[in-house]
């Protein structure tokens, strides 16, 4: 039986994409918003969720930051997807002919450069794919849609200009949620340590917090401040770190975490993505 897997977009958005180059054997299940994604595997309703959490060009996604640490699932995997952008019209349409484009402000944001020489109105929507659907059913030979190839395929629109994105390094990180944790053994391959955590009210509580990572030679690749419950005073803190719990580096390093902080909570443990930067 085919397992299903959830996604924030339309069929033909990058988020697709990711599912089935994960998961090319099981079914794909789009959701509108990443709440609804979120929700699809809380519920039973999908196995897995497949969920961006940053991008090299754009920066974190912010939504996500909110919804992971509270929603109940672990994280069990992550994926590196290079986004190649492309301008998408109705057949026969040229470059010439375009005067807006229309696409998810995020891949709008990675094509800042090309909108702005060619002097594009932009319009914000839901996702990429969703644009590229729209720009179809409307036929208007003026507007177009930044959205991949896989999408132009799927709604039969011509591929005006391809790899319109600022920069070739333009890579999505993805992350692959599920209800129950799947923990690798520290055996010696590359694992990846994520959790939140909030420091106590002391004076430098936060660099206490993180001496000890660095007396223990463990190496924290991404830390993300972000608010909580609209308070100014209150702030959470999203950390990864290189290593397994079980290593002794990394439990001593989390111990004296613990020391600090008045909140933890760990949201995954898994293996390193081999095409990580």
């Amino acid at each position: 039986m085919s397992r299903k897997i959830a996604f924030q977009g339309e069929l033909g958005a990058f988020s697709h994409a990711t599912a089935v180059a994960l998961f090319p054997d099981d079914q794909p299940v789009p959701c509108v918003t990443f709440e609804q994604t979120i929700g699809a595997v809380q519920s039973g309703d999908a196995d897995y969720a497949v969920v961006p959490v940053e991008n090299s060009l754009y920066g974190r996604i912010t939504d996500i930051h909110h919804i992971l640490p509270e929603s109940g699932l672990y994280i069990i995997g992550e994926h590196y997807l290079p986004v190649r952008m492309n301008l998408l019209g109705v057949p026969g349409a040229t470059l010439s002919d375009i005067e807006a484009v229309q696409s998810l402000s995020v891949a709008l944001g990675q094509c800042r450069k090309f909108i702005a020489k060619h002097k594009l109105r932009t319009i914000n929507s839901v996702d990429t794919a969703g644009s590229a659907r729209e720009v179809a059913e409307k036929g208007d030979r003026t507007i177009a849609a930044i959205a991949s190839r896989f999408a132009a395929e799927t709604y039969g629109l011509d591929v005006i200009a391809e790899n319109i994105e600022d920069a070739a390094h333009n890579t999505t990180r993805f992350l692959i949620m599920a209800r129950e944790p799947i923990t690798p053994k520290p055996n010696g391959t590359r694992i990846k340590t994520t959790f939140v955590f909030r420091v106590r009210n002391v004076p430098a509580a936060l660099y206490k917090a993180m001496g000890g990572f660095a007396t223990n030679s463990v190496n924290m690749t991404k830390l993300e401040s972000y608010m909580v419950g609209g308070s100014f005073t209150a702030t959470q803190f999203y950390a990864d770190i290189e290593g397994h719990p079980d290593d002794h580096n990394v439990k001593l390093a989390l111990e004296e975490l613990g020391f600090f902080s008045d909140h933890f909570k760990l949201l995954g443990i898994y293996p390193v993505a081999d095409s990580a930067p």
